[in-house]
Parts: structure tokens; C-alpha cells; sequence
């Protein structure tokens, strides 16, 4: 499956700039959703990593099947601070949905710092926007992130892949590299303090960029006001589809996590644990709506 990145136009947008194992579904009650979660949701989206599969790792075949149920249904979007290559390693290589199903989701890699649509033309994902970092601020940022991260004794000499990786839209820092496995990652800070102080020192010198805690490891850098908020907002401006209207799904919905913006904006959330979580829920909510549409 090709990617398409040419964008269309459109008043303010910017083009965008070259730059697991599976295990059973639990059977441990969720999270009771939210009073006022709504019943019949217009579009679901989700979080990635610790959602929809496990961090940096394919989607599992009982989530990928939860998946195309929902997307006979409603539409679906993902929205992760990783870039458009991770969507396609760990979700469309494993989803196998038909043309019908694949134009109903919505990617916003980035925390939507970039959308794509498919094509259903040629097969392709195109890139609608992008509001990529000039290359003074990934300069900058780059530099101080290293330089804090060595302050701090959070810099790895022996890493899996790359630390710092430019994703045009957005810098990650990711403390053991790109590629780490996932008990590595578990590992290294358990507790979110040392990200935490990271994200806290690189924030006072950068204070006309957004800098906030990503996944595990991670460290994410982009223009200011931009986060799974400023995602969520866009793609109620695409799709016509009000906020209340929707439902997200997130693992880090506690206010030190990357997916608390959505819930702060006010949209309806479900939390979850896990992607077995994930798969319960959206295998029940397929069910529902389906069910609904037949009534």
C-alpha cells in the first residue's frame, strides 16, 4: 500500500516537506464509560500505541477483526503521535479491510499534524495537510532536547535506532531509540518521572513550541497549541461531525498523558488498559450499532 504525500489544497495548510505476540482477550471488566458517552457515537477515534496494539508492534488479529466491524458501521479515525509509516507497519498491514471499509477511516499520524484519506482511485493514502516545523525550530529543538537530555543523565549512549527522530511535523525523542522492545521501554521509566522532568526542562526553553510527554519513552516537539486537541478539532472541521458526537478511546486519558487533551476538549472518552481492552469494547459497540442499524 503506496502513500500518496501530495496534499490538496486548501486555505491554510502546508505541504508537506520530505524530511507482537498475540495474547487472548481479557475477560476483566473496563472502565464504566462516561455518563454522557454517547450511545450511538457518529465516528470513533483512537489512540495507537497501548490502544489499538501494543507499543511500536502490529495490531493483533482479535483487535484488526473488532476493527473492520466497527468500520462496516461508522467511521474511524487514528490519531498517534507516530508517523505515517508506524500506521502502516502496525495497522493497515494487519487490518485487510476492502476499499468500502478503508474509506471510512481517517489517519492523523503526528496528533494531527498531518491527515490522509484514502484514494479509493489508485489505492493510495494522500496527505491532505501537513503544518510541518520550519528547520530552524527542528534545528533547535533537536539541539536542545540532546543537550537537556545529557543534563539530565537521560541520554543513552546504546540505543535501539535513532533518539531523536525529525518527523517533519513533529521531533520525538525517544530515550532508547525508535526500535526498543517493548519491556525495555517498560523498563526504563515505570513511573513517568523521568519524562516528566525531561518534557518539564526542555518546555522552559522552548516556550514557542508544544512539548509534551509521548509514549513510554518518549518526548514529542511540535508548533505551539498543537496536540490530539488540535487533531480532534480538525477532523471535526473535515468531517462535519460535531465533538459531542464522537467518541474517543485512549490508554493515557489520566491528565500526565498524551491522550488528556481530548478528554479536556470535552469529547466523549472511553478509557482502557490494553488493546484486549479495546478489542472487547469496540467488538461490543460493532455489535450495538449494527443491531441498531437492523432495528
Amino acid at each position: 500500500m503506496r502513500i500518496r504525500d501530495t496534499p490538496a489544497p486548501g486555505p491554510g495548510f502546508v505541504a508537506a516537506q520530505t524530511c507482537a505476540t498475540m495474547h487472548p482477550m481479557r475477560s476483566t471488566p473496563l472502565r464504566p464509560a462516561a455518563a454522557d458517552t454517547p450511545a450511538a457515537p457518529r465516528l470513533v477515534a483512537f489512540d495507537l500505541d497501548g490502544t489499538l496494539a501494543p507499543s511500536k508492534s502490529p495490531m493483533p488479529e482479535p483487535m484488526a477483526t473488532a476493527l473492520r466491524a466497527l468500520l462496516d458501521v461508522v467511521p474511524v479515525c487514528i490519531i498517534s503521535g507516530g508517523q505515517i509509516g508506524q500506521f502502516r507497519e502496525q495497522v493497515l498491514a494487519r487490518l485487510n479491510a476492502s476499499d468500502d471499509e478503508l474509506g471510512r477511516l481517517h489517519l492523523m499520524p503526528t496528533c494531527g499534524t498531518r491527515y490522509y484519506m484514502h484514494n479509493p482511485d489508485d489505492g493510495d493514502w494522500t496527505l491532505v495537510y501537513a503544518n510541518d516545523l520550519t528547520p530552524a525550530q527542528v534545528e533547535q529543538a533537536c539541539t536542545v532536547v540532546e543537550a537537556e537530555a545529557r543534563r539530565l543523565g537521560l541520554w543513552e549512549e546504546h540505543t535501539w535506532g535513532p533518539a531523536l527522530e525529525d518527523r517533519g511535523s513533529q521531533i520525538t525523542f525517544s530515550a532508547l531509540g525508535q526500535e526498543a522492545p517493548l519491556d525495555a521501554k517498560q523498563a526504563w521509566d515505570p513511573t513517568g518521572e523521568k519524562k516528566g522532568r525531561l518534557r518539564d526542562a526542555v518546555a522552559a526553553l522552548l516556550p514557542d513550541l508544544e512539548v509534551r510527554s509521548g509514549g513510554s519513552t518518549s518526548v514529542d516537539i511540535t508548533r505551539k497549541g498543537i496536540d490530539k486537541a488540535y487533531g480532534m478539532n480538525r477532523l471535526a472541521e473535515v468531517t462535519g461531525i460535531p465533538l459531542k458526537q464522537m467518541l474517543f478511546v485512549g490508554d493515557r486519558l489520566d491528565p500526565e498523558g498524551n491522550d488528556y487533551p481530548v478528554k479536556a476538549l470535552g469529547v466523549p472518552c472511553q478509557a482502557v488498559d490494553t488493546w484486549e481492552d479495546t478489542a472487547t469494547f469496540v467488538a461490543d459497540l460493532a455489535a450495538r450499532l449494527t443491531a441498531g442499524e437492523r432495528s
